[in-house]
């Protein structure tokens, strides 16, 4: 072993797999960063003297004699107001051809925020998306999913929350993402003016799987500098947990570890919820909110990826294709935001509650009214009138690409009650129909 400028040097590699060296070592701690060969590379296991690196560009061509420096500190991302408006890589370098970032040098991965200091959810985070703000309202401090087939249009998704959300600042990271998709993300906000209030950092489909795994960690980091010392409202997008799990199991599988359910490792769980769980509310005001992409494989919601999700997250938000209207929507059967109670009806209008609920059963009639039409059975007036109201309504209030405010939301609930029911049908309380029952053309 050699000492080079405070950090410990070794030169004999004890054994090479395709992602993994180990070397003996003293003084080591788990997850601290280091270069093999001039490729950076993480400790994963210590046994011991034998100190096992996960290189984040794999080992081809690395020699037994090959040169391993310890940094003697794990990943660490430096935060300052620096970080808006710019794009990095996993590792915190910039990547958009500007400066490097001054400010407080932060290890990443470091635990959750102690429960005792938690404040229970209580503030409104508006989308413009009807199918979330009106049916599963986000709520500061909430962690939770989008779940959505490959094929779906997520990533746009995610870019139009990110333009319309109405929070502090936005960071986004992107996992195993296509190039396609990073320059669209970096045009539309430079074409929006939206830069000022956002952070990136990508892992592409060119870059290393493994890379993969530090982008939560960076996110978060950054995230909890906004939100912990500035007290700022701060919304983090992940985008896609699935293959960021993906890249999990290539580690897990080349250390030789038995895989578990779905050939995901045995420490999925624990994984996912050491991200999941930075999602809180700060007494100082501040707030970390987190809404993640998890793909599913043709609609499987019982891989272990959203399963293990599903436990820790707040719900989740499911993506489906409406036939009848052409278009995307926000599934409001199986879309679900536990936290909603919270807001609706607080920091929302009085009868969005009561719409909602009134809204989403006629929609659900009219699910029961396609399957009689779909088996041969003859339909009812009521009947036609729900399939003619789930048409407008996909189209005017469940599609991704409405962008219109809560009291817009409600008041074109209203008109579509008016257009097609009677007020006994709707059923909602007299005092709110008596205020918003649209007037009689």
């Amino acid at each position: 072993m050699n000492t080079k400028a405070f950090q410990k040097v070794y030169t004999k590699i004890e054994n090479i797999t395709k992602a993994t060296c180990t070397v003996k070592a003293q003084g080591i701690t788990n997850e601290e960063m280091a270069y093999v060969d001039g490729r950076p590379a993480q400790v994963v296991k210590i046994d011991g003297e034998a100190v096992t690196l996960q290189i984040f560009t794999g080992t081809q061509g690395i020699a037994t004699n090959a040169e391993v420096v310890f940094t003697g500190k794990p990943p660490t991302l430096k935060v300052s107001d620096e970080l808006k408006g710019r794009f990095f890589n996993p590792f915190g370098h910039p990547i958009d051809g500007g400066p490097e970032v001054n400010g407080k040098e932060v290890e990443i991965g470091g635990p959750s925020c102690n429960p005792v200091r938690r404040q229970e959810p209580s503030e409104l985070i508006a989308t413009g998306i009807a199918g979330i703000d009106m049916n599963n309202t986000l709520v500061t401090g909430q962690k939770i999913p989008f779940f959505a087939d490959a094929d779906q249009p997520y990533n746009s998704v995610m870019a139009t929350v990110a333009l319309r959300a109405q929070a502090d600042i936005i960071i986004l990271g992107g996992m195993g993402m296509s190039n396609d998709d990073f320059l669209f993300f970096r045009q539309l906000f430079e074409n929006a003016g939206a830069l000022d209030r956002i952070v990136c950092f990508m892992n592409t489909t060119g870059d290393p799987p493994v890379e993969r795994l530090l982008v939560p960690d960076m996110c978060l980091t950054a995230a909890e500098y906004f939100a912990v010392e500035k007290g700022q409202k701060v919304l983090c997008l992940l985008t896609d947990m699935t293959l960021y799990a993906d890249a999990l199991a290539i580690v897990s599988n080349r250390m030789d570890q038995i895989p578990s359910k779905d050939s995901m490792p045995g420490s999925l769980y624990s994984d996912l919820a050491k991200i999941y769980e930075k999602a809180a509310q700060f007494p100082n005001g501040g707030s970390i909110t987190l809404v993640a992409v998890t793909t599913l494989n043709g609609g499987d919601i019982t891989h272990a990826i959203p399963d293990n999700t599903g436990y820790i997250t707040e719900g989740q938000l499911y993506l489906r294709r409406d036939t009848d209207v052409s278009k995307v929507i926000i599934d409001p059967f199986r879309s679900l935001s536990r936290l909603k109670q919270q807001v609706i009806g607080k920091k929302t209008r009085a009868d969005h509650p009561q719409v909602m609920n009134a809204a989403v059963r006629l929609y659900a009639d009219a699910a029961s009214a396609k399957t009689k039409l779909e088996n041969g059975f003859d339909l009812s007036d009521y009947d036609r009138r729900t399939l003619e109201f789930a048409k407008e309504y996909s189209e005017k209030l469940l599609a991704i690409d409405v962008n219109i405010k809560v009291d817009e939301m409600l008041d074109t609930a209203w008109r579509l009650f008016g257009k097609y029911f009677t007020k006994d049908e709707v059923a909602i309380k007299q005092v709110f129909t008596e205020k918003y029952w649209p007037a009689e053309k």
